[in-house]
């Protein structure tokens, strides 16, 4: 598999096109394509505490093992219940999506209800991996959010301008 990519930052916003599709920002394409092995496969999934999904390349899948024996010590350490299959399934329960050079994916709908995405989605890069976020989402989070809100109503305002040209 390929080397550990040198993580996803920046951000970027899509609106659904026709037949369903969004774009992945340029910012990420290259680190999803470098994670997959040269292929266009972005995996995606349901963010385990976040009401939004999750993007990254298929190398990443090689440190499941390793967050999961981390998790488990750690609620060891703590005293806490921890339930390594549900979290399995979490991690392993992703979607692999094909995208064509242009970043064009179709996001399943069961993918778009879960993270509640519509017609405007926003893209933050998370080091490991990045969120894909309703905006109405996004602006509910509480405080320590400021920035990638900030970041997603420029953008969202950008793209409205774009629009009306």
């Amino acid at each position: 598999m390929a080397d550990r990519p040198n993580g996803y930052s920046g951000q970027g916003f899509s609106l659904r096109g026709e037949k369903n599709r969004l774009a992945l920002p340029s910012a990420f394409r290259k680190a999803v394509t470098d994670s997959s092995a040269g292929e266009r496969v972005l995996c995606i999934a349901k963010h385990d505490r976040w009401k939004c999904l999750t993007g990254f390349g298929l190398s990443r899948t090689e440190r499941f093992e390793e967050y999961l024996d981390r998790e488990e010590e750690r609620a060891t350490r703590l005293s806490k219940e921890y339930d390594r299959d549900l979290r399995s399934m979490q991690l392993w329960g992703f979607e692999q999506i094909p995208f064509d050079s242009s970043g064009r994916f179709v996001l399943p709908d069961h993918l778009a209800e879960l993270g509640n995405l519509r017609d405007e989605v926003f893209f933050h890069g998370a080091g490991e991996f990045f969120t894909l976020w309703s905006p109405e989402e996004l602006y509910g989070m509480g405080a320590g959010w400021e920035g990638p809100q900030a970041a997603c109503r420029k953008l969202a305002a950008d793209t409205a301008k774009g629009r009306k040209k």
